[in-house]
């Protein structure tokens, strides 16, 4: 989802730029909301584990060129995503393919921490396909929606008390890339002790429900969210954050996208490669200490680590990130 959500900001660019582009995102039902108020997008399901499963890609790109698309962008680059490009390209429809910089990147993670270089954001890659294709943006001039509307539901959850709303994503894929849950105990006491703000938890999946319904339970200004919502009412509710707390995850993504401040915390994974939030500065990022472990980055995804740099984001002190909170919301 944090590869979807890194394209939004950049399509929003793109028919903001060249407002008689049309543009047909291909991508699985679930993720429509992240693109509906999009001027001059239209949404493809890719139902690529039942009607479009196998053979199925001939008919979604049957589905695709009926659409009159005039060119490809894929911004994908994985095995489905370039068999689509191939049967439209035979059909005489231009494309041009990411460069995901798989080898910079590798080199990236095999320098074993010496001099380590700073590669291509993300959003960058995305916006070459498309100056290739003859739309060029400049993704300095950023633009963000409006905040979205809360409905009871939503208002409930923020509450009547004028309090700064911070979300926080406690959780990312591997240990490595998340912030040992005892530390952030402490991150959650010092905002309780406040009293100047509401907290909403954001996450997914059975183990991290449990623990989040445990965090919940012992801060009165924090409330689960995970699971609670629809993902339009979740997006609706991040829209009307005042800041964003995530790991190297989707959530954080999910922020900026919307022009919400977020603060990642970082792991065995580096902001160098190339997924830092949209328009996120530098001192927003938050990474583990490379003086005890220089080895980082260990890998692009996290999923890949000496064996002793499981606990890496324990080096990211909380007066650290309580302080980066502080100085965001004040």
């Amino acid at each position: 989802m944090g590869d979807v959500a890194m394209t939004v900001p950049v399509l929003r660019l793109v028919v903001q730029t060249h407002p008689d582009v049309k543009l047909t995102v291909v991508s699985r039902r679930s993720y429509e909301p992240l693109f509906t108020d999009i001027p001059n997008v239209h949404f493809l399901e890719a139902d690529v584990y039942g009607k479009h499963k196998g053979l199925g890609l001939l008919k979604l790109a049957k589905e695709a060129r009926l659409l009159g698309i005039d060119a490809i962008a894929d911004l994908h680059n994985v095995i489905r995503s370039k068999n689509i490009t191939r049967i439209l390209r035979l059909r005489g429809i231009r494309s041009v393919t990411i460069d995901k910089g798989r080898a910079e990147k590798k080199k990236l993670v095999n320098a074993k921490g010496m001099d380590i270089v700073k590669l291509k954001s993300t959003h960058q890659r995305y916006a070459d396909v498309f100056e290739l294709l003859g739309h060029p943006i400049d993704l300095s001039f950023a633009i963000f929606p409006d905040r979205k509307p809360l409905n009871p539901r939503l208002h409930a959850l923020i509450g009547a008390a004028p309090k700064k709303c911070i979300g926080i994503a406690p959780f990312a894929a591997y240990k490595s890339k998340t912030y040992p849950l005892e530390m952030m105990k402490e991150v959650l006491t010092h905002l309780e002790d406040t009293q100047l703000y509401r907290v909403l938890l954001f996450g997914g999946g059975k183990e991290e429900m449990e623990k989040l319904k445990e965090l919940e339970t012992q801060f009165s200004s924090v409330t689960n969210v995970a699971e609670a919502l629809s993902f339009t009412e979740e997006l609706h509710l991040i829209s009307n954050l005042d800041l964003m707390l995530s790991m190297d995850s989707a959530n954080g993504h999910l922020a900026a996208m919307l022009g919400i401040p977020v603060i990642t915390l970082w792991g065995v994974t580096h902001p160098y490669a190339g997924f830092t939030p949209y328009q996120q500065p530098d001192d927003n990022q938050l990474k583990a200490d490379r003086n005890q472990y220089p080895l980082i980055p260990t890998s692009v995804y996290g999923n890949k680590f000496p064996s002793d740099y499981e606990n890496v984001m324990q080096t990211i002190e909380t007066k650290k990130v309580i302080d980066k909170i502080l100085e965001l919301l004040l």
